[in-house]
């Protein structure tokens, strides 16, 4: 396995050996794509019962803000938990990790299905937000493991479109099942797809936790360990590692937020997808229409806004065309997806070209220009229009234009700060997505507040003004970041790491 990272001089002479680093381009893929579809279900899990918070609070006969609990706690253990999960997967490996985390997703949305008592309920969703987070920062790393660097935006951009998926399109099969069958189907559509994709990943998902080793190129390819025959590779054990400890690796993630392209990273990611709408905040949410709590309303941001407007004079939409509205910034999704992806690879590959062969993290910065453009620029539209009752058309423009924004920005500095911490990727996403949460659960809180201080139109252009100020920190990294990251290998773990070597 080429690391494009080192020297051209010296990938000439050697190679990164790892132990299935035969593997086809297929294998690698069917992995990528099952542990993201994983992702998918993990981001539709957090939401699926957002839009069913007043008619469980009915039937449990909880306060509509205590049964808003099994949102909020959900979404918080899908943040934290991946505190516990990238060490884990350090030492015993990633395809345990996504095999169990599967059959505990699955569980637990059996037991939502049958719970009668609101303690069993809450209890219920707050370990399957437990089990949702093995699939977000580990992801990343998986990617990086399984994947040339030239590679890498492309791959990343597969994950990106999975949390996008799970953000649009869940909440809204959630909706019509709810309307269709009730609330509890929500739980059992997710055991099912759970179940499903266990059985799958018994087959399909790989081991890509190995010791890396340098390799000859010189040698034979005999010299070197056979392909794992099938039987053999679909053991759990193969990814254990007896030499890393998983108190030091937590140690380690925590010491990450001293690095600042982490922080920054966790910083840009949180402010766009905390104020597009973190899972739980669906235009959905808010289709109970004069039924809707406060809590619910605490929830939303950019789609609290959408439903405020378009279920009211002079609109006077129904709820199913509300619901719609989301796919527009799926459309935005997909274009990132199609763009986003490929055009930071390209980018990187010219820059690497032009540096005589040797690639630097930095090289991705670039693609970010475009998507730094047209995503703040649609939630401005999106806040003008909505604000002013202009036409539904701008708004939808706008919504697609943030999907793009959110979904390619996320890839960009995402990737970035796997390449700068290749080696503590899990780690290192761990940071970025805890400040994410962390951001979007404050944002989801003061929102209403916020716009009844200032005014929609107001809060919307202030939130830009917020964005562009973190993106313009851009620049100091794309022209210092090769210096901030030999700064940071003198402390902390990656300054472990190069010891040891």
């Amino acid at each position: 396995m080429v690391d494009n990272e080192l020297p051209k001089h010296d990938q000439d002479m050697r190679i990164e050996f790892v132990e299935d680093a035969n593997w086809t381009t297929c294998e690698k893929y069917l992995t990528c794509l099952t542990v993201c579809f994983f992702t998918v279900l993990s981001t539709f899990n957090s939401s699926s019962l957002v839009i069913a918070l007043v008619p469980l609070s009915v039937e449990f006969h909880q306060s509509q803000t205590r049964t808003g609990y099994i949102i909020c706690f959900n979404l918080l253990l899908m943040g934290v938990g991946n505190l516990l999960w990238v060490p884990i997967s350090r030492v015993i490996g990633k395809r345990p990790v996504y095999l169990f985390a599967l059959l505990l997703l699955t569980a637990t949305n059996v037991w939502t299905y049958y719970a009668s008592s609101y303690g069993s309920l809450l209890s219920s969703r707050i370990i399957s937000g437990l089990a949702s987070s093995a699939a977000d920062a580990t992801v990343p790393s998986l990617i990086a493991d399984l994947f040339f660097v030239h590679e890498r935006g492309h791959c990343m951009m597969l994950f990106h479109f999975a949390l996008s998926t799970g953000f649009f399109i869940g909440p809204l099969i959630s909706a019509y099942i709810i309307q269709e069958a009730g609330w509890r189907w929500t739980s059992g559509f997710l055991a099912i797809a759970g179940g499903t994709t266990f059985l799958v990943g018994i087959f399909i998902i790989r081991e890509s936790n190995y010791r890396r080793d340098i390799a000859n190129t010189e040698l034979p390819a005999s010299a070197y360990p056979q392909k794992r025959k099938l039987v053999s590779w679909m053991a759990l054990t193969h990814g254990y590692r007896p030499d890393v400890s998983f108190f030091k690796a937590v140690l380690n993630t925590i010491r990450l937020v001293g690095y600042p392209p982490i922080l920054w990273t966790g910083l840009l990611v949180g402010t766009f997808v905390g104020w597009y709408g973190f899972p739980a905040t669906c235009p959905q949410l808010l289709s109970i229409a004069h039924e809707v709590t406060d809590f619910v309303h605490r929830n939303i941001v950019v789609q609290m806004t959408a439903s405020r407007v378009f279920l009211k004079p002079p609109f006077g939409w129904k709820i199913g065309s509300v619901g719609l509205l989301a796919l527009s910034g799926f459309i935005g999704a997909v274009i990132a997806f199609f763009l986003g992806g490929k055009l930071v690879d390209l980018t990187s590959a010219r820059m690497t070209k032009a540096n005589h062969g040797i690639r630097e993290p930095e090289f991705r910065l670039p693609a970010i220009i475009l998507p730094a453009i047209i995503g703040p620029m649609g939630v401005l539209t999106f806040g003008i229009c909505t604000a002013d009752r202009l036409t539904w058309v701008g708004a939808a423009f706008g919504y697609a234009m943030q999907g793009f924004g959110v979904t390619a920005i996320s890839n960009i500095v995402v990737t970035y700060a796997v390449d700068s911490y290749h080696q503590l990727a899990g780690e290192a996403l761990v940071i970025v997505f805890v400040i994410r949460n962390t951001i979007a659960m404050l944002l989801s809180l003061y929102t209403v507040n916020w716009q009844e201080s200032t005014g929609v139109k107001n809060a919307f252009g202030q939130m830009v003004g917020i964005q562009y100020s973190i993106l313009l920190f851009t620049i100091p990294m794309f022209l210092f970041g090769k210096r901030i990251r030999a700064w940071t290998t003198r402390f902390g773990p990656i300054a472990a790491i190069q010891g040891q070597k």
